[in-house]
Formats: C-alpha cells, sequence, structure tokens
C-alpha cells in the first residue's frame, strides 16, 4: 500500500538533525588543513585517520560524499608513499598534489551530473527538491567554481613562493565558501526571473496631478472580469479610471442574456475562489460586496457508466467513490488529504494581495529568499507543480475508472491529464471537490454589473458600445487608445482583448520585436464549445444545479434550480454545454451553419432526455450559441473559451509587456482561464499598477 506523502514529510521533521552542508563542506576540508598545516608525515598519518573517521558513517548508510571518499584515497595513497616508502613527493608538493586531486574530483562529479556539492546541499533542503531541474543546475554551477578554484590552487602552488601561496589559497577557499552561501539564494530569483525582468517597468501614474477630461490614471480595454476587477480594486484605490467596451454590456464569458423571462448565462456556471483565502472572496471584501447576494452553492451530480454518483461536499463525494472502489478506499483518503493541503499551501500568502503569485511575483513582491524558500515552506503543493495531472493521479490509483472520474471536471482546463499541469489541475479541478463551486445569483451579469457599478461609485468610468480600434504608442511607450474618432489618454492601459487582438491588431506592427511578434501567432488557442439555452415549462427541481455525463461527455446545468428568480414560475431555465471545433463549423449566416445549428440542437436535446424524461415536450426556448457566436461577442479568435491552450506544451505571455505601460489581464496571462483564474489577473495587474502595497495601505 502506497505511504501518506505527507505522514513521510512529518517523520523526516522529526529524525535527528543534520549538520549544515556547510559546516559540513567545512569540515570535509579538516584533513586537508591538517594535512597542508603541518607539512610532514604525521600529517599525512593524521589525516588519513581524519578522512577514514568522515567515511564510516556513510559505509554504514551506503551514501558516499564523493569528497570524502577521495580525500580517503588519496590520503591512504600518500600515507602508503609517504610512511611505508619513504617518498617525498606528497610533501613537497601537497599543495599542487592535493588541490589537482581535488579538482580532477569536481571535473568528474560535473561529467557525471552529479556535483560533489549536490550530496552537501541536500542536507539544507527537503527531499522535495532534489531532483528539481534548478536545484541541479545551482549545484553544478557551485562546483564549477569550487572546481576554478581548486584548479588555481594548484597552479599558485606550482609557481608561487611561500607565504604568498598561504594567503592567495586561502583567499580564494574564502571566496567558494561565500560563493557557495550566497549564489544557492540569489540563484532561483535570478533563473526564474530573468525573461520577466526585460519587461519589469514601472507604471508611471501621478494620481495627484490634475487631469483633463479624457485623460486617465489607467485605461482598461475591454470589460472582461479580469479588467473589471482591476478597474474596480484600482478606482476604490483612489486612480482615474476608464473601462471601453466595444459590446453593449460588461462581463464578456461572464454575462447573461434574456429570452422570454427566461435568464440564460454565457457559460459561467461553477465558480471557484469563494473560500476563506479565496481571490473572489478576497475581492468581495475589499469592495464591499456580499458574498450571499452574488453567489449561491452548487450541488453537483455525475453520471459515469449509468451511475449516478453525488457530490454535494467533499465528504460525500469521498463516500460515493469508496462505495464504488472499495479496493482504493485508503487511498482516495490518502489523495484529498494531501490535495487539501497542497491546495492550502498554494494559498499560503493570498491574504497579502488576494493571490497566489508565480515566480517571478513571489520574488517581486515578497524578496528572492521567498522564492529560494518556496519548496521548503510548500512542499505539497510543490510536489503538484513538477507533475501532469495524470502522474498524480498514477501515484494514487490502480484503477482506470476512478481516475477518469477524477478527471471529472478537467473539461475546465480543456486539456488532456497527460499534458494538464497538476498544479493547475488542483486549483482549477481538485478545488470543487475540496471547497465546492458556486452558481453566480440573479445571473452571471450581476456579478459583473456589480464590479461595473464599483467602479463607477469611486469616480471611474464605465463606456459601452466602444471599441478600441488603436493602442497608442510612442517611444515604446503607451499614451493613450483610440476608440471610434475619439483619443483617450493615459500612461498605463490594460488590455482585457485576447492578447492576439492585443498585439497582432490594436498595436502597430512596428511597436513590438519580430520574435515576440512570431510567439504570439503561434500561441494554439483553446478547445469552444456548444452552448444551448433551454426555457421550459416543468419542474426540474428535483436535480442538482449542475450535472456531469462522464458517458456522453456534455453538461447540463439547471440555472433555477440555483436561483428561482431566472426562470418564470412553475417553468426553469436550462444550459446543455459541450465541447466543439471552432474549425467544424461553416461561415455563420451560411445554410449550411444553419443547418448544423439545428442538428447539434436536435442532438443535445435527445442526449439530455435520456436524464430529463420527455424534456423535448416541454421546451418554449430554445437558443444554440456555436463557437461562432462566441467569436462574434467576444472577439476572442476562434470563440476560444480559455483563451490560450491550458497544456504544459503552452506558455502564456507575461502580464506586463514588451511595450512600456501596457499591461494584460484576463485569460490570456497567467493563470489562464476561468473566473477565479481571470480575477487573480486582475488583483495581480492592480497590485503592480499600485506598487504592490498591501490591502489597508
Amino acid at each position: 500500500m502506497k505511504k501518506n506523502r505527507f505522514a513521510q514529510i512529518s517523520l523526516k521533521s522529526s529524525r535527528r538533525a543534520k549538520l549544515p552542508g556547510m559546516l559540513y563542506i567545512l569540515i570535509s576540508f579538516i584533513p586537508w588543513i591538517v594535512y597542508w598545516t603541518m607539512g610532514n608525515a604525521e600529517g599525512v598519518i593524521i589525516a588519513s585517520a581524519i578522512s577514514a573517521l568522515l567515511l564510516i558513517p556513510q559505509v554504514d548508510k551506503l551514501r558516499f560524499n564523493i569528497m570524502d571518499v577521495v580525500s580517503f584515497l588519496y590520503f591512504i595513497t600518500a600515507f602508503v608513499g609517504s610512511v611505508i616508502f619513504d617518498f617525498d613527493v606528497f610533501i613537497e608538493h601537497s599543495g599542487f598534489l592535493g588541490y589537482s586531486t581535488l579538482f580532477l574530483m569536481a571535473v568528474y562529479s560535473l561529467i557525471i551530473k552529479q556535483p560533489y556539492t549536490l550530496q552537501v546541499s541536500k542536507r539544507d533542503y527537503p527531499e522535495i527538491y532534489w531532483k528539481d531541474e534548478s536545484f541541479l543546475a545551482v549545484n553544478m554551477v557551485i562546483t564549477t567554481a569550487w572546481a576554478a578554484v581548486f584548479l588555481i590552487n594548484a597552479v599558485i602552488f606550482l609557481f608561487l613562493p611561500f607565504p604568498f601561496t598561504v594567503i592567495f589559497s586561502n583567499v580564494l577557499i574564502a571566496f567558494g565558501i561565500t560563493f557557495s552561501i550566497i549564489f544557492p539564494l540569489k540563484a532561483p530569483a535570478y533563473f526564474l526571473t530573468r525573461e520577466f525582468k526585460k519587461y519589469d517597468w514601472r507604471a508611471k501614474t501621478n494620481l495627484s496631478k490634475v487631469k483633463d477630461e479624457d485623460e486617465y490614471d489607467v485605461i482598461i480595454v475591454g470589460s472582461g472580469i479580469g479588467g473589471l476587477t482591476c478597474g474596480a480594486v484600482l478606482s476604490k484605490r483612489g486612480y482615474k479610471v476608464l473601462v471601453l467596451e466595444q459590446h453593449y454590456q460588461v462581463g464578456g464569458y461572464c454575462s447573461s442574456f434574456k429570452r422570454k423571462g427566461f435568464t440564460f448565462n454565457t457559460g459561467v456556471e461553477n465558480v471557484s475562489g469563494l473560500w476563506k483565502k479565496g481571490p473572489i472572496t478576497y475581492l468581495l471584501q475589499e469592495l464591499g460586496l456580499k458574498k450571499e447576494d452574488l453567489f449561491v452553492k452548487n450541488r453537483m451530480r455525475y453520471i459515469f457508466k449509468d451511475r449516478e454518483i453525488n457530490a454535494g461536499n467533499l465528504e460525500e463525494f469521498i463516500a460515493e467513490l469508496s462505495e464504488m472502489f472499495p479496493d482504493e478506499k485508503e487511498n482516495i483518503n490518502i489523495f484529498f488529504k494531501e490535495a487539501k493541503l497542497a491546495y492550502e499551501e498554494c494559498y499560503k500568502e493570498a491574504d497579502v494581495y488576494g493571490t497566489p503569485l508565480p515566480a517571478e511575483l513571489i520574488a517581486k513582491a515578497f524578496g528572492e529568499k521567498k522564492l529560494s524558500d518556496y519548496p521548503k515552506e510548500h512542499p505539497h503543493f510543490y510536489n503538484w507543480m513538477s507533475k501532469t495531472y495524470k502522474q498524480k493521479l498514477d501515484e494514487y490509483f490502480k484503477d482506470e475508472d476512478l481516475k477518469i472520474l477524477l478527471c471529472a471536471l478537467i473539461g475546465y482546463l480543456g486539456t488532456e491529464p497527460e499534458k494538464t499541469p497538476a498544479g493547475s489541475a488542483l486549483t482549477a479541478c481538485v478545488a470543487y471537490y475540496l471547497h465546492g463551486g458556486h452558481f453566480t445569483r440573479g445571473g452571471a451579469q450581476k456579478f459583473a454589473d456589480s464590479l461595473k457599478e464599483s467602479i463607477e461609485e469611486h469616480g471611474g468610468k464605465v463606456l459601452i458600445k466602444q471599441r478600441v480600434e488603436k493602442i497608442l504608442v510612442e517611444k515604446g511607450r503607451v499614451k493613450g487608445v483610440k476608440a471610434g474618432d475619439k483619443i483617450f489618454i493615459s500612461p498605463v492601459v490594460v488590455s482585457n482583448a485576447n492578447a492576439k487582438v492585443t498585439f497582432l491588431e490594436l498595436l502597430e506592427e512596428n511597436s513590438l520585436d519580430k520574435r515576440f511578434i512570431d510567439s504570439i501567432k503561434g500561441l494554439k488557442m483553446s478547445p469552444s464549445c456548444v452552448m444551448l439555452s433551454l426555457g421550459v415549462d416543468m419542474d426540474v427541481s428535483g436535480y442538482p444545479t449542475l450535472i456531469d455525463n462522464l458517458d456522453e461527455k456534455y453538461n447540463i446545468v439547471f440555472n433555477s434550480n440555483a436561483d428561482s428568480s431566472l426562470a418564470p414560475p412553475s417553468k426553469a431555465s436550462i444550459t446543455i454545454l459541450a465541447g466543439a471545433d471552432y474549425q467544424d463549423f461553416p461561415e455563420r449566416g451560411t445554410e449550411e451553419y444553419l443547418q448544423k445549428k439545428k442538428d447539434l440542437t436536435e442532438k443535445l436535446i435527445q442526449k439530455a432526455e435520456k436524464v430529463i424524461p420527455n424534456l423535448s415536450k416541454h421546451i418554449i426556448v430554445k437558443d444554440l450559441a456555436t463557437p461562432k457566436t462566441f467569436e462574434r461577442y467576444t472577439l476572442i479568435p476562434e470563440g476560444a473559451i480559455y483563451a490560450f491552450d491550458q497544456s504544459i506544451e503552452t506558455k502564456r505571455p507575461y502580464f506586463k509587456t514588451p511595450v512600456e505601460g501596457l499591461y494584460l489581464v484576463g485569460a490570456s496571462t497567467f493563470p489562464g482561464g476561468g473566473i477565479e483564474a481571470v480575477v487573480i489577473s486582475g488583483l495581480i495587474c492592480a497590485n503592480d499598477i499600485h506598487g504592490w502595497t498591501a490591502r489597508g495601505h
């Protein structure tokens, strides 16, 4: 049976403390110090004895430090040569021979990619670090530095007389020790932030400056939830904000529409981030909004192999899974316990800025030491970050059906398990099992409108039917935007438009480097979907809010079961969603397109009728949206619902762009698609513009 991972870590922490790595290096040098200081046969004998003593504990554990092994072999050879055969070479040329040996040892360890400092570094860091590529890279650099020290010292002893040999060699040893201490603290931040630092300019806003009517501190292009979040937070903090939206209402994918008294959302069905440390909880508190006014808890049901699995809460879900897969019962409990620990570690610092942060921003907001300590302080989450979701499931489970069931919500990422970052699966899928999801009370439009109203209450403006045609740039810096025949001036522009639209359509071609443009052009769009909105005159109150049919790959959302105001009395608002490929749809308005819509509508109704008997006989309203529909209303290429592919194969652009003063928010940037994710992007952008000053300051 698989051991409990968090129990393993607890056991490690309870073991006897080890010597710190740098102290151990100094101890490993003791036989050499004795050897070089005494400079006689007695020194060789004592050094041999000390090196043997250092090796004894390693023999017991069968884990050897390469420097101790090489030292022992060298001093045994020197003992035989000096004491038994009376050779004086090991005495007269101790410096040259000793440092040459250590140099060859260091080079050999580099060749086999087991740098000799690696074993020592493991004393200072928990096991979660050991297989990390950056951990190996840091030790490769440190060992290379020591190899250089050893080589130079060998040359010094070959060519320079006493006392210069002692002075220079000790200075170099001191350098090696200092470098070994400082470099591991600085290296993670350097490697993880060096690319981001190219774009890490400071937003130049002046809140005290009196501004003209069409001049603003911040202009936001597009009113998706990422842009509205950023605008609402900045407005409350005293910024003069303008939001420009090309559609007739705000919200992007987080909006609603009405047909004959029925209200339907444009895709939003299940919202995460509303637990105690959730980003949406933080946002609502920041703006003085009440969670209960805007969200209601969902009840979920999965249909798998014709069986219904209810998931009203985590305990209920675990009980159902344990009954279905009794041989996996223990591992099911272990999996969710570790997932909970990992999830809570991800949000460990979220109460400071309202959101988890990527590596480059951990260093920026909390300092470089926080970044280097991150794996140690977040061991469970760090483990998820280094794997795919499939790898995590394979660690715990053998039953393939159970794995499929635990991938039920992976549609929220639009990826395959083997290509899904486990960290993303944890925060975007598994999180719903841990804390549940929420439906937007009053419809998704109410949440979007609440953010719009918050902007306006604090002096900002939100203009609809104002399509931005150009983002104005002068000498590499943003100057404002052009919308129709109007020019709006600002040193900061936040684009909530898709990154391809932002960089390829709204900016002049010569504003950006060709390599950057090519990287944007090469970004793969995420999947899209079809969404069938049905108004029915039947009682569906016995169903949960959401049904995810894994057998036939579609979802049913009983909107009015979450909020009865979304349908007329004695009637119900229902949405059916299924994945779809943009390329499968002809041009809008053509006969082929209309026929495809009709066929898909009937097919989805037939599927849903297996779950909701006689559904087809009670339909009053019927409206199908396709990827072409989403593209038309949101201007997102291919009607992509998560902007770009969210697999391990795609790297989203940074929220700060090569154009000074131009930011990205929304699904195009970290952390990706979904309401919670775009709220995170908005909070990050607002915090960066505000200079990373925490709430209340």
